[in-house]
């Protein structure tokens, strides 16, 4: 039996990034049957794909659904919560995992994707951006670093990653005081581009969503400086067939082509 929406909740859904994705005017509209389309609790690092993947996969099967994106850990507790999602992507295998463990989920799910990191630095700054770093290991040195962004580390599996190749190129304790830390990886990058911030480390699909990279200059940071960003996604005990489909539809030809095209790795 589903759990009661509690107060925390809906609270927390409130500071979530959310998307509607299930009618042109962006308001939830019933499909065929006057069924509500199931809600998709999705990583912000996302965003530009699974938009994409989920435009497609309407066309296709001529059904939709309401994606809601947020940092994996705040959905993840918000799901703990019994926020009405009925599958869940993160960007990690960690939290779907806790839940597979605490028995909210179908199964262990799958790997649907591996993220990567990025230097980004925002036009007019001085950081020199290279995949090793050295360009931002020389500016903290000359205490040139005004605030460096990245995803909290707490709830974005993007900002643990980003925190793990900080402690690497040991620039972590000397870094830290500067850092400006995004609720998402999509807030991190938003930091990087208002003038808010000398750098930032963020996913590679967000500096190769539409007009990012003209922002700025960014090095994709090599994989064996962070542990893998394995992507899970699970469908939640309370997932029906539309949710089951579009679980499915993620592991296909047309979804793997559209994340492939926005930076991700696929499985094999």
């Amino acid at each position: 039996m589903p759990r009661p929406l509690c107060a925390s909740w809906r609270a927390s859904l409130l500071a979530t990034l959310w998307v509607v994705l299930s009618s042109p005017g962006g308001t939830p509209s019933a499909d065929a049957g006057g069924q509500k389309p199931p809600m998709v609790a999705a990583a912000a690092n996302l965003n530009f794909a699974l938009k994409e993947i989920a435009e497609q996969f309407a066309r296709d099967r001529g059904t939709r659904v309401e994606v809601v994106f947020g940092a994996s850990g705040t959905l993840a507790r918000q799901i703990q919560e019994g926020a009405p999602f009925e599958l869940f992507l993160a960007a990690d295998e960690e939290f779907p995992n806790r839940l597979a463990t605490a028995g909210l989920t179908r199964d262990a799910g799958v790997v649907y994707a591996s993220g990567r990191l990025v230097l980004f630095a925002p036009n007019g700054s001085p950081l020199a951006v290279d995949e090793e770093l050295e360009g931002l290991t020389q500016l903290v040195k000359s205490g040139r670093i005004a605030r460096f962004a990245m995803a909290n580390p707490d709830v974005a599996p993007y900002g643990k990653a980003a925190e793990a190749v900080l402690r690497r190129r040991g620039l972590w304790d000397a870094i830290r005081p500067t850092l400006v830390l995004g609720d998402t990886i999509a807030q991190a990058a938003q930091f990087a581009t208002t003038g808010n911030a000398t750098g930032a480390l963020i996913a590679y699909s967000t500096v190769l969503s539409p007009g990012f990279a003209a922002r700025g200059r960014y090095a994709v940071v090599p994989d064996r400086d962070h542990p893998p960003l394995r992507q899970r996604m699970v469908l939640l005990s309370r997932a029906g067939g539309v949710a089951s489909q579009f679980y499915d539809y993620m592991r296909g030809d047309a979804a793997r082509a559209i994340l492939t095209k926005h930076g991700y790795g696929t499985p094999q």
